[in-house]
């Protein structure tokens, strides 16, 4: 669950439900396991529900962009594919270079390959 994409409504509604439940439950779900403990344990108060609710608008106020830079290691959603020419011609240029990095023994095969992934992602 922590690396599979954070939902910003899904959290907005578990903090939301922390309100009149158990509190907490976004936070675990956020991959922040030490403040969903805290918030159990602070349960018996008021303080947990205050802050879930403040926090589910808070999510809420957030754009996408902000949300994933937050919580999902600024990854979005959206995909954008690479569609200028120059974004194209320098990804092309990047990966001659990288093959012929492999080609010249500077590099091994398994590092080339992680270069490769690294560079593959960035299309995708």
């Amino acid at each position: 669950m922590l690396t599979k994409r954070k939902s910003r409504s899904i959290a907005a509604i578990l903090a939301l439900s922390g309100t009149l439940t158990i509190s907490g439950l976004h936070k675990f779900y956020l991959g922040q396991p030490f403040w969903g403990v805290l918030y159990v344990l602070l349960s018996w108060t008021p303080i947990p529900k205050v802050a879930s609710a403040i926090e589910a608008v808070w999510y809420l106020a957030q754009d996408e962009g902000a949300f994933d830079r937050h919580f999902n290691l600024g990854r979005s959603a959206v995909n954008n594919p690479i569609s200028t020419g120059n974004q194209v011609q320098d990804m092309a240029k990047a990966m001659r270079e990288l093959d012929t990095l492999r080609q010249d023994g500077l590099i091994s095969e398994y590092e080339f390959e992680q270069k490769r992934r690294q560079l593959l992602e960035q299309i995708s």
